[in-house]
């Protein structure tokens, strides 16, 4: 991508009133970019952003499972600015229930905004990267969108998605000059796993005593966890600003040593099953 040096680019943030999202945006702002920040609640945008000079922001309330609204914020957002430059789909919450436990109700809900919901922002902005013929994609993931845990299997689907849509994408526009970076953090201080965040399932069963081990866990979880908010959004800024990053960019000590942890337990299991592989071939291999 060719970041614009002389004259303030402009992001398109989602997920942007609390966390990261939030942390990301007052950077950006401090910085003199321009920021079209979107949120369910513009109102709480607005409040938490008390103090720091708002005037490059374009804070827009979207339900960005409503394609309609998600194209008329990025025509704003042109419109507003001119341009557009970096393009942040960082919206998301956690949820922690077996998946038995799940209703199709909480899983349409989760993908709405983890896949479906960064897929209309998609649909929205490359056509706008594309004429410019530059720009970043990076799309906010996490760990447990390359490793899983029990309770997780809702939001992991969902990050799963996402990392599997952002190498497909990322595959399609690199001759176009648009650059595509997945994000994976681990834990971070902020309110993820707070009630505000988190959701839990509608009805618990009893017989999944771990997954509720690990709810209870996580719950007292928040203050302790070991990654920087502030430092995460600043390691998002210079991903965009030095380009160059590698497709899949973990955050946190704790992040790079359970993707570690992943790739050899996937490089044994595709090993252990070898011999039965090669036996569905229709010529024996030499």
């Amino acid at each position: 991508m060719s970041y614009p040096t002389t004259t303030p680019a402009t992001w398109f943030v989602t997920g942007a009133s609390r966390g990261l999202g939030l942390q990301l945006v007052r950077q950006l702002l401090e910085r003199g970019d321009d920021v079209t920040a979107t949120t369910r609640s513009a109102q709480r945008l607005n409040t938490a952003l008390a103090g720091t000079d708002t005037t490059r922001l374009l804070a827009l309330q979207v339900d960005l499972a409503d394609e309609r609204a998600v194209a008329a914020a990025v025509r704003a957002t042109t419109e507003r600015f001119g341009r557009l430059d970096v393009v942040v789909n960082n919206a998301g919450y956690g949820f922690l229930a077996a998946v038995e436990e799940v209703t199709d109700a909480e899983a349409r809900r989760m993908f709405d905004v983890q896949v479906f919901g960064v897929w209309n922002v998609l649909r929205a902005t490359l056509p706008v990267l594309r004429a410019a013929r530059s720009g970043h994609v990076i799309n906010v993931s996490s760990v447990l969108g390359l490793t899983s845990f029990p309770g997780w299997g809702l939001y992991c689907a969902g990050k799963y998605a996402l990392e599997g849509l952002s190498e497909s994408l990322a595959a399609e526009v690199a001759d176009l000059g648009i650059e595509v970076t997945v994000v994976e953090p681990g834990y971070l201080r902020t309110d993820f796993l707070t009630p505000t965040s988190l959701g839990l399932p509608s009805e618990a069963t009893d017989d999944y005593r771990g997954v509720r081990e690990m709810t209870a866990a996580h719950q007292a979880m928040p203050g302790t966890q070991l990654g920087d908010p502030v430092k995460a959004a600043a390691a998002i800024v210079s991903i965009a600003v030095d380009g160059g990053a590698p497709l899949h960019q973990v955050l946190g000590s704790d992040a790079h040593a359970l993707a570690g942890a992943k790739i050899e337990a996937l490089r044994a299991d595709v090993e252990a099953g070898h011999a039965l592989a090669t036996t569905t071939d229709t010529t024996a291999p030499a």
